[in-house]
């Protein structure tokens, strides 16, 4: 990683199982952070992107069965790559859910205000920013950039002249007028605003408190189970990685909460039919629902032959390496840097780029921990984003590897 989003891929397709297996964990993670900004934003050019990934998807699906099919020259070959085209239909899935969320906004099935709002404050967001006159990063490529690791932040696709590019390389320059989609934590927006010689996003005004509507409730589910889904594929992956089942345990114990979380939500939406302006506002509801739900079964797929005790083929964990946002497990000691102090003292997103998935302590997991949750030694960390913050963790955290290729 250097500097670029979190999804740039090479010019040449990947031609080994490792490179596709790698590249559509990528594009899915793109659909769906393209999805969910199409909807923030309202913008069905980008919800068309989506569609358009797709296509990639499937030839990538394609070529990944047909090379998978090649390399199986025994029985034993065949068991390991049937693991690996069963994790790669469990992320086809979650692609296929990103397009349903796209779905809404250029089938006109209607979005209530309100997710908008919500969404302003999810665990990751995406921001639009444009490159203004004068900005301290025109001129510079994302790789000296290096926003990820400075501030937390991705730039996941470009703008120039109206023509988006949803793969801005390393070497991409910044240039004034170029409007940039990025995704990071709500801290970093405003530090990549300055670099981008924009102003500070204005501080809401402090409205009332006031007595949460049938659709409040139902909107404010709805980026429960998006930010929960986003964890629980992060842990998914995690725990192929490091082929941990007590990961997997805690993707299956997501995915039951889901289930429920998805009544509930159903049950409100239901009972907010009179109060909406629109009926088709809340089909949009039920169906970004619907998707978020396929996110947490395709998870809970990927995490089966962890959990069954399975040896998964070499080729899965350094497809998930060579991604470009990379698994991260650390034992914090005791004496640290962050021994003692809150992830937002810490501000561990925008010093590294790692967002925190998990900490484990003792035999309690807690996973999405808020910014007030302060961190202690002996806790186990689980976390994502690029290979240069997972070293800076480290230095956080205390952690010594003994081994380099650990």
């Amino acid at each position: 990683m250097n500097g670029e989003g979190p999804h740039s891929q090479s010019e040449e397709a990947p031609r080994t199982v490792k490179g596709l297996l790698a590249e559509i964990k990528d594009v899915s993670e793109l659909m769906v952070d393209l999805a969910y900004a199409s909807v923030f934003f309202g913008d069905e050019d980008l919800a068309r992107e989506v569609r358009r990934l797709e296509e990639r998807m499937s030839e990538h699906i394609h070529s990944l069965r047909k090379l998978s099919i090649l390399a199986a020259r025994s029985p034993e070959d065949a068991e390991h790559m049937a693991g690996v085209l069963s994790i790669a239909s469990a992320v086809e899935k979650i692609a296929d859910a990103a397009e349903d969320i796209a779905h809404v906004v250029y089938s006109g099935l209607g979005i209530v205000d309100d997710l908008r709002m919500d969404l302003k404050h999810a665990d990751e967001i995406v921001s639009r920013v444009k490159v203004r006159e004068g900005a301290p990063a025109i001129g510079q490529t994302l790789t000296e950039l290096s926003m990820p690791v400075e501030i937390g932040m991705w730039i996941i696709a470009t703008r120039t002249e109206g023509d988006w590019d949803l793969d801005p390389g390393a070497n991409f320059v910044i240039s004034e007028g170029d409007v940039l989609l990025m995704k990071g934590p709500e801290d970093g927006v405003d530090l990549a605003r300055k670099l981008m010689g924009a102003p500070p996003l204005p501080e809401p005004p402090e409205g009332p408190e006031i007595v949460l509507s049938d659709l409040d409730r139902a909107v404010d589910l709805l980026v429960e189970m998006k930010n929960s889904a986003e964890v629980a594929v992060g842990l998914a992956y995690s725990s192929l990685l490091f082929n941990d089942r007590a990961l997997a345990a805690e993707v299956t114990s997501l995915e039951a909460r889901s289930d429920a979380v998805h009544d509930e939500l159903e049950s409100w939406v239901l009972r907010s039919a009179q109060e909406a302006r629109n009926p088709d506002d809340l089909r949009g509801l039920l169906r970004l629902a619907s998707a978020s739900e396929t996110i947490f079964d395709s998870a809970r797929e990927m995490t089966r032959l962890v959990e069954a005790g399975e040896e998964l083929h070499p080729v899965i964990a350094a497809a998930l390496i060579e991604s470009d946002e990379v698994g991260y497990e650390g034992d914090m000691q005791g004496g640290s840097p962050a021994d003692g102090k809150s992830i937002k003292e810490l501000q561990i997103e925008t010093e590294t780029g790692m967002f925190v998935l998990a900490v484990q302590r003792g035999r309690r997991w807690t996973y999405r921990p808020k910014p007030t949750f302060v961190l202690a030694g002996g806790d186990r960390v689980i976390a994502l984003g690029p290979v240069e913050g997972g070293e800076e963790l480290d230095e956080m955290l205390g952690v010594q590897r003994e081994d380099e290729d650990e």
